[in-house]
């Protein structure tokens, strides 16, 4: 059955609908230029009510594995494929692709010229499109406030490790937690509303996840954070990253077209290491704003020199825009992890040296 993905200026690309939705919907158009970790993006709360193009051409042969999600349930609105694959190769696979977004009830097209749509997304900037049977207009009004919809309502405790930290629920990923456990420590996990009780479980440290959206749609909450960061070890990542900054009086933009994939380069300043690097994002820290707060550029995007990472000059926080926890993408960036945790531990060298 045919399909439309339309654009707010009118360009439309056809291709074949998937399901049985007959409903048009909407919501703001990205590209992930990932080879794989196909059902990481569509699990990840940081892609809540996008639909996301693909561009690489084929999607699905690896198949589908429970543990590869990153949340409960798929995040995303629809997603855009050349080919979706209805086979899976991997002896860890439960399903193919195909099977997965259906019983998940997540609309998709194939059969659309990936590469012609995602330049168009290029030229223009990120933008709301639509997916229907037939082509729709969409609307012009961004959505707004989606962390709120993937932070959960109560705290919880994961794992019985030495160290204990409290993370910030801004919408997290699995990988995110697995990480931390897998270093030794215990997590309480906090919904970012309720990041007040902090105080009261005395935490080694804190982790700021990742998240969807603008990071300004938190502000309310910015004072509240600070006067944790000024207490306790600080570690953020990707939204995380971004809240940092603004409590300290920085400001964030949003790039024409976000950075989505696994192949991003960042170097680190202190010691001029290039590695690559997982991202998902379409807010940045504005490198001018940090002049006068207590934090400093850290790393840097290689390709446009954008801000991938903050320190604080005299207390023990710092930040990554992208995902160290590489899932999907290359494992280059774990060292913010052992960093963390040496520091956690009181050790004088840094992990990565």
């Amino acid at each position: 059955m045919k399909g439309v993905i339309q654009l707010e200026d009118g360009r439309s690309f056809e291709g074949t609908a998937s399901g049985e939705w007959n409903v048009p919907l909407e919501g703001e158009v990205v590209f992930y230029t990932g080879m794989t970790g196909y059902q990481e993006v569509l699990t990840d709360p940081s892609y809540r009510g996008q639909i996301v193009v693909f561009t690489y051409p084929l999607i699905g042969n690896y198949g589908v594995s429970e543990t590869a999600n990153e949340s409960a349930t798929p995040q995303v609105k629809g997603a855009v494929m050349w080919q979706c694959s209805d086979e899976d190769s991997h002896y860890q696979a439960e399903q193919s692709l195909s099977s997965y977004m259906n019983d998940m009830n997540i609309p998709y097209l194939t059969g659309v010229d990936t590469r012609a749509l995602t330049k168009a997304i290029r030229a223009k900037g990120t933008c709301r499109a639509s997916l229907s049977k037939e082509g729709s207009t969409p609307s012009s009004v961004e959505a707004v406030g989606e962390v709120y919809e993937v932070s959960g309502e109560k705290s919880e405790v994961y794992g019985e490790g030495d160290i204990h930290l409290a993370l910030i629920d801004f919408g997290w990923k699995s990988s995110i937690l697995q990480k931390l456990l897998d270093r030794g420590a215990k997590v309480t996990v906090v919904p970012f509303s309720q990041a007040a009780d902090i105080h009261s479980i005395e935490p080694d440290g804190i982790v700021l996840s990742n998240g969807p959206g603008d990071p300004k749609d938190v502000s309310g909450k910015l004072a509240e954070f600070k006067d944790l960061f000024d207490i306790f070890p600080v570690f953020g990542i990707c939204y995380g990253h971004q809240v940092i900054s603004l409590a300290y009086g920085a400001d964030t933009e949003k790039l024409p077209f976000g950075h989505r994939g696994a192949n991003h380069p960042v170097k680190d300043l202190e010691n001029g290491r290039v590695f690559i690097t997982s991202q998902n994002h379409n807010y940045v820290v504005t490198a001018e704003s940090l002049e006068f707060t207590p934090l400093k550029v850290r790393m840097v995007n290689v390709n446009d020199g954008s801000v991938e990472g903050v320190v604080h000059d005299s207390m023990p926080i710092f930040s990554a825009q992208f995902h160290p926890e590489a899932n999907p993408g290359p494992e280059d960036a774990e060292w913010m992890f052992e960093e963390f945790f040496a520091i956690l531990r009181k050790k004088e060298v840094k992990a990565y040296v």
